[in-house]
């Protein structure tokens, strides 16, 4: 591991061997060519999300807007799931009946900053429900900007189960798309930004796909049209 990493730091360093000691980044102009906006029909969009989140295993439902808490309290009881954490921000309309409903907030009194429910508590969840900040058709990917709706980032880690709604309109064809909705949550806030193709899944060991290593092992998207 330290020959590895002695011999990428050399290459950096080779790289920049010919570069003045006190530029700055802003000195240099970088090209940026490459495609910024995708003007492709709003339902190819989501036709092409749908198709990329289903070949990464993920499971996925169109429903009307009006329709997404009926969706979500059906879903919970197809997953057998008995207890759900929520962003606090999520809409009271989106929340599921049929199970507990745990919203992930600090205790009363509690200091500012501070966190919800411990990795322990999580632990004890069977799912998370959550919105989303964008979803990019092109990569099949949800993001998450760690507040509002998508809350935080451990809430959709940790449980074995995920429930993303995803508005149609939050639906974009590219990635610098989705990164420029993302500005102001890393800009005014600096939060950790979450990105999920599919349910979690490693091919590290022996090239086998384990699911669940580092995450949820089901992820349903309920798109809201």
């Amino acid at each position: 591991m330290s020959a590895a990493r002695d011999e990428i730091l050399a290459r950096v360093r080779s790289a920049l061997a010919d570069v003045p000691a006190a530029e700055q980044p802003d000195d240099v102009v970088v090209a940026r060519d490459y495609r910024t906006s995708d003007d492709r029909p709003r339902d190819e969009l989501v036709a092409l999300l749908c198709a990329r989140l289903i070949d990464y295993k993920a499971q996925v439902r169109q429903v009307a807007a009006a329709e997404v808490g009926d969706a979500v309290s059906q879903a919970c009881a197809e997953m057998g799931l008995r207890r759900v954490v929520v962003a606090d921000a999520l809409p009271a309309q989106w929340l599921p009946g049929g199970v507990e409903v745990v919203a992930d907030r600090p205790e009363p009194g509690a200091a500012p900053g501070a966190s919800g429910l411990s990795a322990s508590e999580l632990d004890e969840i069977d799912g998370a429900v959550t919105g989303c900040a964008a979803a990019i058709a092109e990569t099949g990917t949800i993001v998450l900007d760690g507040g509002g709706r998508c809350g935080r980032r451990a809430i959709t880690l940790v449980p074995d189960n995920h429930i993303c709604v995803v508005g149609e309109d939050q639906v974009v064809g590219l990635v610098p798309e989705a990164i420029a909705r993302l500005a102001p949550a890393v800009g005014d806030r600096g939060v950790p930004v979450t990105l999920i193709s599919g349910p979690s899944a490693s091919s590290d060991i022996e090239l086998t796909r384990v699911e669940g290593v580092h995450g949820p092992r089901n992820l349903l998207v309920l798109i809201a049209r």
